[in-house]
């Protein structure tokens, strides 16, 4: 009887913790490069997320192993992971909507300011009718400083001086460096410090957690200070099946750590990343570069209009409410 009562015991542990290990639940959640700056939001969402269901929901973070950068809106599309991170600007024409977010000289001033007007366009139906023909639904943006450019060789004293200069720039901060003569060049971040190292360019523009992450930091000579042509707006989504199999509880541990998880991201870039990039820059000895007010009013003047008009009227004929987006943009930001 004691051997029978034994087994049986055994046998309900068994069931018992095959059935919890059933019950769990496991996202892939593609990134790219290495942890940074521009990943702590993920990776506190990811503590969170197990935190609140006890290690019953985890998510299980990827930096290069699951995707390509700029294919993680298509591996999103067919559930080949569960959670991605990509860069709008990466592939325009497959997520015009959130482009409206990399339009040069918007006025964004900080993060806090990045994140509200970010969500307001996710938030937008256009906008999450756009993103649902990949099945995928945004979480929350990956809120970038103003881009800035660091160079090698002879440093663009003035904005005229970027006439013919090969610069990696994408999106609207691409658009941006062309109206002042200069060659933007779109690639991937991991395939900048090569191409900068080579030749391929002569400068890029990242914003200051990206130099640090890729390098380029390294061999610059110089760096601009407040040129600020815009940013580039970096979403994290979820593939909209696999958020809509969650259970209540696990869906309110993902979204309701939404907030805390931005929260951290901004603690981290304001006191980390930005106070150790003045301290690497002084270190290395690159010149910094700062212009004029006057000569950056014109800039804003000759690219911001012309740009955000071109952008209305393609994403019109796209069947988007392109003006009411960017309204939507301005309005906001002007709050």
């Amino acid at each position: 009887m004691k051997r029978t009562i034994l087994k049986t015991a055994t046998v309900a542990a068994v069931t018992l913790a095959f059935g919890a290990e059933a019950m769990a639940t496991e996202w892939n959640v593609s990134l790219w490069g290495k942890r940074r700056a521009f990943t702590e939001h993920v990776e506190r969402l990811a503590e969170l997320v197990s935190e609140k269901t006890d290690g019953a929901f985890t998510l299980n973070i990827s930096y290069g192993g699951l995707s390509k950068n700029k294919e993680n809106l298509d591996g999103i599309s067919i559930g080949a992971f569960e959670m991605a991170q990509f860069c709008a600007g990466y592939h325009a024409d497959k997520n015009p909507s959130i482009t409206v977010l990399e339009l040069p000289f918007l006025g964004v001033q900080d993060l806090a300011q990045e994140i509200e007007v970010s969500m307001a366009v996710y938030n937008h139906p256009a906008v999450q009718a756009d993103l649902a023909r990949w099945n995928a639904t945004l979480l929350m943006p990956s809120p970038l400083p103003q881009y800035n450019v660091i160079g090698k060789g002879d440093a663009p004293a003035t904005l005229a001086d970027f006439d013919g200069l090969t610069v990696r720039a994408t999106g609207g901060i691409g658009r941006a460096m062309a109206a002042v003569g200069a060659v933007p060049t779109s690639m991937s971040a991991t395939e900048v410090r090569q191409a900068m190292d080579s030749g391929v360019v002569k400068a890029v523009a990242f914003a200051p957690h990206a130099h640090l992450s890729y390098g380029t930091i390294e061999n610059a000579t110089w760096w601009t200070t407040n040129l600020n042509p815009g940013t580039v707006n970096c979403p994290v989504v979820a593939n909209t099946d696999a958020l809509n199999a969650l259970s209540d509880a696990e869906r309110e541990a993902l979204l309701g750590s939404i907030e805390e998880s931005l929260a951290h991201y901004v603690s981290a870039y304001d006191n980390k990343t930005m106070s150790a990039w003045g301290p690497a820059l002084e270190e290395k000895g690159i010149e910094q570069i700062t212009y004029s007010e006057e000569a950056l009013a014109a800039f804003r003047e000759a690219v911001a209009g012309p740009a955000a008009a071109a952008w209305i009227e393609a994403n019109n004929e796209r069947g988007l409410p392109a003006q009411e987006l960017y309204d939507l943009v301005i309005s906001t930001l002007a709050n």
